[in-house]
């Protein structure tokens, strides 16, 4: 996660000359030229598509701005007034095409959006703050026409990844970064419901293309989520014990997961007894390795380098 990104001295030249954050995402030579950077840096087996999860609400018609310093930055919520429109997402099509051109045919190429439930959160609170109060009061009173928005949401982020697949991704991951904020029966409704009417959108669309589900936060709702979500792979936060995900979670789920980004940026015996024992938990079972979280923009790209192969050379 964040694969591509600040930590990269290649990275922060590119982001002077692009401008704002959303001309970088907006502009296919900068987010392709932006996804390959680590691939050739580090050889990863992965490319993942340098966007935002917040081109959603973009599309949906809500001001949307990153503020240098503050991050997400969304004008007033108002629903009637939203309607999507695709082509404000051409340019991130086409981006996915010229990568799948680009890349070698052993790279896989992994596309995403923002789950229904994170999204809303950003539209409704205008900004990202941790907690959503704003946003959790008003699904909270009025749970029903809450509702009317996760729906939207469905369609419309489902809509979204079956274009990415179309266009050359061949998996896709819905991010839902703040599914912990939620307990029952909210979980359900807002986060595990959700998933699978998106996994059953782009599976009727786009067969065999898998699905990864990141609800981060879930705690025990992990199990549940993996019972009843239908997606192929579920990303663990780093709050979750390895061994128990191994015993706990059906086997025909692949897992993706979860050393501590603190861990990368430490580096040295921290970091690799940290991978090692991810990697043992998971040995019998389809595993995916990646960080619990995003790379720390201070992370020493020497410590991305020596992690990959610390995986690379791994036996049990």
């Amino acid at each position: 996660m964040r694969q591509a990104g600040r930590y990269l001295p290649e990275y922060r030249d590119l982001r002077k000359t692009a401008g704002g954050f959303l001309d970088l995402c907006f502009n296919p030579d900068f987010a392709v030229e932006v996804t390959l950077q680590p691939i050739r840096r580090f050889n990863m087996d992965a490319a993942i598509l340098f966007s935002d999860i917040l081109v959603i609400p973009y599309a949906l018609g809500q001001k949307l701005e990153f503020l240098e310093g503050e991050g997400p930055n969304l004008g007033p919520f108002n629903p009637d007034a939203l309607a999507f429109d695709d082509t404000r997402l051409a340019a991130v099509y086409e981006t996915l095409r010229r990568l799948r051109a680009d890349l070698p045919a052993d790279k896989t190429l992994i596309g995403f959006a923002g789950a229904p439930w994170t999204i809303a959160c950003y539209m409704v609170q205008g900004h990202g703050d941790g907690a959503f109060n704003k946003a959790k009061i008003r699904a909270y009173k009025n749970p029903d026409a809450f509702d009317k928005l996760i729906n939207m949401l469905v369609e419309v982020t489902a809509q979204y990844l079956i274009k990415q697949a179309q266009n050359g991704a061949d998996a896709l991951q819905l991010f839902d970064s703040w599914a912990g904020l939620l307990p029952e029966p909210y979980f359900t409704r807002w986060v595990t419901t959700p998933a699978r009417k998106i996994r059953e959108l782009v599976a009727t669309a786009c067969p065999g293309v898998p699905l990864i589900g990141f609800p981060r936060g879930a705690g025990s709702l992990y199990e549940a989520y993996a019972a009843h979500a239908g997606v192929n792979c579920i990303g663990l936060d780093t709050q979750v014990d390895m061994q128990w995900a191994a015993k706990a979670l059906p086997h025909d789920v692949c897992l993706q997961g979860n050393l501590d980004p603190v861990l990368l940026l430490t580096g040295g015996k921290a970091m690799r007894d940290g991978a090692e024992r991810i990697m043992t938990a998971m040995q019998g079972r389809p595993f995916i390795f990646n960080l619990g979280h995003g790379v720390i923009k201070e992370t020493p790209p020497e410590h991305v380098a020596e992690l990959s192969s610390i995986i690379r050379e791994f036996r049990a």
